[in-house]
C-alpha cells in the first residue's frame, strides 16, 4: 500500500493489487475512507465521511492529481 502523500490528517494511497483498475486513490482519515477515480475526479465508493466532507477530500485530489497520476504510472507502469 504506497502511501502518496499525507495532508492536514489525511493519508492518500493506492493498493499495489489494483493495477487492472483506472488510475485512482484511497484517502482515509481514521476510520472513514473514500476512492477516487483519478481521470474523472469521481468518487467510487465512500464510508464514513459526511457528506460535506466529500467535496473537500475530492478538492484535495484534485489539487494534487497530476502527483496522483504520476505516482500510479511510476508503480504500475
Amino acid at each position: 500500500m504506497p502511501t502518496v502523500l499525507r495532508l492536514n490528517g489525511f493519508r492518500f494511497y493506492f493498493y499495489s493489487h489494483e493495477p487492472n483498475e483506472p488510475p485512482l486513490i484511497h484517502v482515509d482519515r481514521g476510520d472513514a475512507t473514500i476512492k477516487v477515480w483519478l481521470v474523472s475526479l469521481e468518487v467510487a465508493k465512500s464510508r464514513g465521511f459526511r457528506a460535506h466532507e466529500i467535496g473537500g477530500i475530492v478538492d484535495m485530489v484534485t489539487d494534487h492529481q497530476t502527483l496522483f497520476l504520476e505516482r500510479w504510472h511510476e508503480y504500475f507502469g
